[in-house]
């Protein structure tokens, strides 16, 4: 056998062994959230703007993971399950939605549109998981929110919402339906403050 031979030999060698101890890409099942319950409502307009900001979150949060705390304050996700997009962004959208739905706010606009408007919804996502306790298990989600005013930035009023619901199946489709759920509850509740809290700011700038 010739050197060039040997030679070639030893690089296909090389890379089949290289190959061999690549990891393999995780089969991940893709989740989104369940459909929104949000219905129109019959109340009138309002006559101001709103933009909804995606939430910032901690690093653990801001990916596609589906977060879960088996024990204590250890952080962990499920296996072969993801989101399609990472919390903040699922949140953003579900909130953006509710709002379309509702009605109430027509001029309505996301932080990726850069558009000027009124009031800004901007927040922090503490919680958007599976939690095991002594009781069973139960999924929660957490937004510190605040309402801005659009054009001086300046933080008008703030709220936490926390949902928590138990959850009687522990799989991840049961898991994934019941942050829908709650999701939409923390949403609905967001809905009102931000409608009633955008109202009042603007008849006392009127007055």
């Amino acid at each position: 056998m010739s050197l060039a031979s040997r030679l070639s030999l030893a690089v296909l060698i090389s890379l089949s062994s290289a190959c061999s101890i690549l990891p393999k890409a995780e089969n991940a099942d893709v989740y989104r959230l369940p459909a929104a319950a949000t219905t129109a409502s019959t109340a009138a307009p309002v006559n101001w703007s709103l933009r909804i900001n995606k939430p910032i979150t901690s690093d653990a949060l801001n990916v596609p993971r589906i977060a879960v705390v088996p024990q204590g304050n250890v952080l962990s996700s499920y296996k072969g399950a993801r989101w399609t997009d990472p919390a903040p962004a699922l949140l953003r959208n579900r909130i953006l939605d509710a709002f379309q739905r509702d009605g109430r706010v027509p001029r309505l606009s996301a932080d990726d549109s850069n558009l000027q408007s009124d009031f800004e919804l901007v927040g922090e996502l503490q919680a958007f998981q599976s939690e095991y306790t002594a009781q069973g298990i139960e999924v929660v989600v957490r937004l510190d929110a605040r309402l801005v005013d659009g054009r001086s930035q300046r933080t008008l009023t703030s709220r936490i919402f926390e949902v928590r619901q138990p959850q009687a199946d522990k799989s991840v489709p049961a898991v994934v339906a019941g942050l829908g759920q709650a999701t939409d509850r923390l949403t609905a509740q967001l809905l009102d403050w931000t409608l009633n809290q955008g109202n009042q700011y603007r008849q006392a700038k009127n007055q």
